[in-house]
């Protein structure tokens, strides 16, 4: 993964076959053509698993597995440009998902951060309809997304906003949105925890540097017209700084749980942490492994 899903190797039926794309070659040079898993959801009824492909849209497997197949590529008319994130409605089957940026590809992420980009979408995907429908728009880098326990609302990571959104299902308050929690830096995943709650990956806490330059787009487009890759410059950064940091929020949105490698040795960059069996699996975009925390 980095994400735990580099381990799965994503082909789409209309092409079997794509140069470079075999066996062992440098991901991050190829993923634009041979995709880039970001999202995975079982629907637990019919077996059929979900992916959010950040280059290839929505896709789908089989109960068997085999070939990953198209379900939906652009809403609205406008291609998805950096699918990132799903959770599925158990009950009704629905597929919410997130598309950060129609500007700006995955290769590209610190671009979508730093230029103030308002393209991303929340979106849901009714299987028997086969009808895509835009729940949010002009959002800043949405990542992450999970439905409450019984399903009145769901969760958003607004990443370069560093807060997580509630958007209402159910209930009279249904159609609307607001603030759940404002975190202290940039949040990934976000997946429901056994316990009560949500657990959310933060990818890096936000510097004051940074949150000097988020604060004034134009400085951030300055810096996208520098002669070098933005995204490959923070990438190396990134391997030698920063801590591993994942919080656990309430139903209300309260910091029930922190917890933090400041060194980074461990695990940093963190995307993703899921709860089974009192035991917490860590995914990182940067650490070659998954890590692995009792409770």
């Amino acid at each position: 993964m980095r994400k735990l899903l580099d381990l799965l190797v994503c082909k789409l039926a209309l092409s079997v076959s794509r140069d470079g794309c075999e066996g062992s070659h440098e991901h991050d040079k190829t993923e634009h053509i041979c995709g880039r898993p970001l999202g995975l959801c079982f629907n637990q009824t019919s077996g059929d698993l979900y992916i959010a492909d950040a280059y290839m849209g929505l896709l789908i497997v089989g109960p068997q597995g085999g070939l990953a197949t198209e379900v939906v590529t652009r809403a609205h008319g406008i291609p998805f440009g950096f699918t990132n994130a799903l959770d599925i409605d158990q009950e009704l089957g629905a597929v919410y998902f997130t598309d950060s940026s129609s500007q700006y590809q995955r290769r590209n992420y610190i671009s979508v951060i730093l230029s103030g980009d308002k393209t991303g979408r929340l979106m849901k995907y009714d299987p028997e309809s086969k009808q895509v429908q835009v729940l949010l728009e002009n959002l800043s880098f949405p990542n992450g997304v999970a439905l409450s326990k019984n399903g009145d609302f769901i969760l958003l990571a607004e990443t370069r906003h560093c807060r997580i959104m509630r958007y209402w299902l159910k209930t009279p308050k249904a159609g609307t949105f607001q603030v759940f929690a404002q975190l202290p830096g940039f949040p990934d995943n976000i997946r429901r925890s056994p316990r009560g709650g949500f657990w959310v990956g933060i990818h890096s806490r936000i510097l004051w540097i940074l949150k000097l330059i988020l604060s004034y787009p134009s400085l951030g487009n300055a810096l996208l017209k520098l002669p070098l890759d933005i995204t490959k410059a923070y990438s190396y950064v990134a391997k030698w700084t920063g801590s591993g940091l994942i919080i656990r929020l309430s139903e209300q949105g309260v910091i029930l749980e922190m917890l933090e490698d400041t060194s980074g040795n461990r695990w940093k960059s963190v995307s993703e942490v899921v709860e089974k069996d009192e035991t917490l699996w860590i995914g990182s975009v940067k650490m070659p492994f998954a890590g692995k925390y009792k409770i």
